[in-house]
C-alpha cells in the first residue's frame, strides 16, 4: 500500500467518526448484503429521512456503501414512479496504519511460497490449532465468528459467514486461504455441535456452519 492509498483510506475510516453516520453503515452492512432504503436506515436510528439520506450519500462518497436503483412496489412502466436508491457496503477494503505497513505484501508472499512448495498440508494443521485455541465455551459460534470478522448470521439451518476477514487473499489464492479458513473453523468447532463445510458462493466466505445430525 502507497502512501497516498493509506491516507485515502485514513479518510474514509474518518468518515465514520460521526455516531449517526457510522449507526447508518451498521444499518447497511447488518442487512447482510440486501440493498437498504433510506427509510429504513431513518426508521432504525430514529431519525428524519433526510438527515439519513445526507449521511448515507456520504458514505457513497467515502467508498464505503454502493448505491443501486430499483422499483420495490413491483410495478414497471409509466405511472410505476421512480426507482428508489439503494445502499450496500461497498466490496472495497480500507486499512489504516500510521506509519505505513505492508503486512499484505508479506502475506501474499507467504501465500505464494506455500503454494510453490506445496506445503499446504502444513498451513491446514497450523489453522486447525489455531481454531482449538479459540475460547473454552464455544456453545455460540455465531458470537464467537462475529469477534472474528466473519459477520455471521442463520439462515435457512445453517450459519452463512457473511464476510470473509482474509477477503483480499483469498481472491488471489482461492484454494489456498478457502481451506486455510474452513481448517481453522474445523479446530475451533471441534467438541461442538458444529461443522464447518466448503459451499462456496459470491460475495461471502466459502465456509458454511451447520449442525450436526442426532442419530
Amino acid at each position: 500500500m502507497t502512501t497516498s492509498e493509506n491516507l485515502d483510506d485514513l479518510a474514509s475510516v474518518a468518515t465514520l467518526a460521526d455516531g449517526v453516520r457510522r449507526a447508518a453503515y451498521q444499518t447497511v452492512a447488518d442487512a447482510g448484503g440486501d440493498p437498504v432504503g433510506r427509510d429504513q436506515v431513518a426508521e432504525t436510528l430514529g431519525v428524519g429521512r433526510t438527515l439519513a439520506a445526507f449521511h448515507l450519500d456520504k458514505l457513497v462518497d467515502a467508498g464505503l456503501l454502493a448505491v443501486s436503483y430499483q422499483r420495490r412496489s413491483g410495478r414497471t412502466g409509466p405511472g410505476a414512479g421512480r426507482p428508489a436508491k439503494l445502499y450496500q457496503v461497498s466490496p472495497g477494503e480500507h486499512t489504516v496504519s500510521v506509519p505505513p505497513r505492508h503486512y499484505r505484501g508479506a502475506a501474499e508472499m507467504l501465500a505464494e511460497t506455500i503454494e510453490r512448495s506445496g506445503a499446504e498440508q502444513i498451513l491446514y494443521e497450523v489453522a486447525r490449532e489455531q481454531g482449538r485455541l479459540a475460547p473454552e465455551d464455544r456453545s455460540d459460534p455465531v458470537e464467537l465468528l462475529t469477534g472474528m470478522g466473519y459477520a455471521p448470521v442463520a439462515e435457512e439451518g445453517r450459519v452463512v459467514l457473511r464476510n470473509c476477514p482474509f477477503h483480499r487473499l483469498a481472491e488471489q489464492f482461492p484454494p489456498l486461504i478457502c481451506g486455510m479458513s474452513l481448517a481453522m473453523l474445523d479446530g475451533l468447532l471441534e467438541g461442538t455441535e458444529w461443522t464447518a463445510r466448503m459451499e462456496a458462493a459470491p460475495g461471502r466466505c466459502c465456509v458454511t456452519l451447520s449442525k450436526n445430525k442426532i442419530d
